[in-house]
């Protein structure tokens, strides 16, 4: 291969990407799906490069209660210059393709990279202003409570689960993405000569991808702040709590094994969609430990919240110690539930 020319199955992937991106034009960017009990079948709102569509008019009408300024799609200078940026990136993936120059490969990254930094800053941005510049004589208002909605995942806001994901356009963007970073890697790899500065860049960039892709796990347990999931109670004592984590990345908090327990027999939340269940060290920090690697005693003296009266441990030490004052039997989790 030349110095500055492309491979042809690079070439093929470029413009394959360019015509993808015009594909983008007609299809939702993002969406951000609201579930709560009095809305069974969920709500949404999707991003188009051009509009915003979905349940509007309904997400307006429940927002305007709680202070929070009303979504339409000309209030969004996004929306005007969006369509055209697209189409910007659609025609240079093309050109890149055609002119099979390594350097202009380079500038397609630079600009591609950049612009998806700065798109997600202003969707961080938006959805900020969005959450926290309130109405002040809104009719519900609960003080020092925000509503800014998750930049990706999973986020709470009173009784409404809201999650935010890319939708088809996103996937292809971020698709298209991939493809370009993948092609510049290997011209990178393949070249005699390349500044050490680029490569540091391009390692750096694939890092930050890399850590994006990061899965959830628990969250530790704050007393007098969090509340059971199921029996709604405050959390007062660490010691006995546990917590569900679904494979979405909701988590579930509980104020004893007995109420997650309780919990899991309602099926609300289906065995496959789960992805960790936790219990609370008893002793030490009071630590999360998977359900699989816990050490648990139940013993009736210990005298749990909700009466399920299990303490776990990470260590056999640990367990004895506290099982010479209390009295109790050694038990495995199985021993307590049975799906």
């Amino acid at each position: 291969m030349k110095d500055d020319k492309l491979k042809p199955w690079m070439r093929i992937l470029l413009i394959l990407c360019g015509l993808a991106l015009v594909v983008v034009l007609f299809v939702p960017l993002w969406r951000i799906d609201l579930d709560a009990p009095q809305y069974p079948e969920g709500l949404w709102l999707l991003i188009y490069p051009d509009k915003l569509a979905g349940n509007v008019d309904i997400i307006n009408g429940l927002n305007h209660y709680i202070g929070m300024k009303t979504l339409h799609t000309e209030d969004f200078i996004e929306f005007t210059l969006l369509p055209y940026i697209i189409g910007f990136f659609a025609l240079f993936f093309v050109a890149a393709g055609v002119a099979a120059r390594e350097k202009l490969l380079y500038v397609l990254f630079i600009l591609f990279v950049s612009f998806g930094i700065l798109a997600m800053y202003d969707f961080w941005r938006w959805e900020y202003n969005y959450g926290h510049n309130l109405d002040p004589n809104a009719a519900i208002i609960v003080p020092g409570m925000a509503y800014q909605p998750p930049l990706i995942g999973f986020k709470q806001l009173l009784n409404f689960g809201a999650y935010s994901f890319p939708d088809v356009g996103g996937w292809i963007f971020i698709s298209a993405g991939a493809v370009l970073l993948f092609i510049v890697v290997i011209v990178w790899r393949s070249a005699k000569k390349r500044k050490m500065k680029f490569a540091n860049a391009v390692m750096v960039f694939s890092l930050l991808t890399l850590m994006t892709s990061c899965n959830t796990g628990p969250e530790a347990l704050k007393t007098g702040v969090d509340n059971c999931y199921f029996c709604k109670m405050t959390i007062s004592d660490v010691r006995f709590g546990a917590e569900l984590v679904s494979k979405k990345g909701k988590i579930y908090k509980f104020d004893d094994s007995r109420c997650m327990i309780n919990f899991l027999k309602t099926k609300d939340v289906e065995e496959k969609s789960i992805k960790g269940l936790y219990l609370t060290n008893y002793s030490g920090i009071h630590q999360l430990i998977d359900v699989k690697n816990a050490l648990l005693l139940k013993a009736e003296d210990l005298r749990s919240p909700m009466g399920g009266n299990v303490a776990a441990f990470d260590n056999k030490d640990s367990l004895q110690t506290i099982q010479k004052r209390f009295n109790g039997s050694i038990i495995n989790w199985s021993d307590l539930y049975k799906p």
